[in-house]
């Protein structure tokens, strides 16, 4: 599932197979949101979707990517996370407070929705999800 139209300009594209990565995902994302000139409490809401959903990936699907962009409307960040896994059946439902696949808590995709200006979720089932979300300057 790939997902190219009207991202922007391209920053980093990371690799997301494991607790590593995530830790790296959030790394980069946060430097380049300093670098950008985010408020810190910007930069904290960033980071945080980030981790959960580069953790989404690592957990639904076992691997996938991160891409950030910089969207060409206005100044931002643009961060969409790709994978080949199981898909979602139901996006409604799995944007709903507290709902969970894996007996978690199930602040996953509501709560990266709600730390971002935008979120976009494309998923077919067996083929794989495409989360974008975006953070304005």
């Amino acid at each position: 599932m790939t997902h190219t139209g009207g991202q922007g300009n391209m920053v980093i594209q990371i690799p997301i197979a494991g607790h590593e990565d995530i830790v790296m995902a959030r790394q980069k994302v946060r430097d380049i949101a300093v670098e950008m000139g985010f408020s810190l409490l910007d930069q904290t809401r960033i980071v945080t979707a980030v981790s959960e959903l580069a953790r989404n990936v690592v957990v639904h699907a076992q691997s996938g990517e991160m891409t950030v962009f910089q969207p060409t409307e206005r100044p931002g960040l643009r961060i969409v996370f790709e994978d080949k896994g199981p898909g979602i059946a139901d996006i409604a439902r799995a944007m709903q407070d507290s709902y969970s696949s894996v007996g978690s808590l199930g602040l996953g995709l509501q709560g990266a929705k709600r730390l971002s200006d935008a979120m976009e979720i494309t998923s077919t089932p067996g083929q794989g999800t495409c989360i974008t979300i975006t953070k304005w300057l």
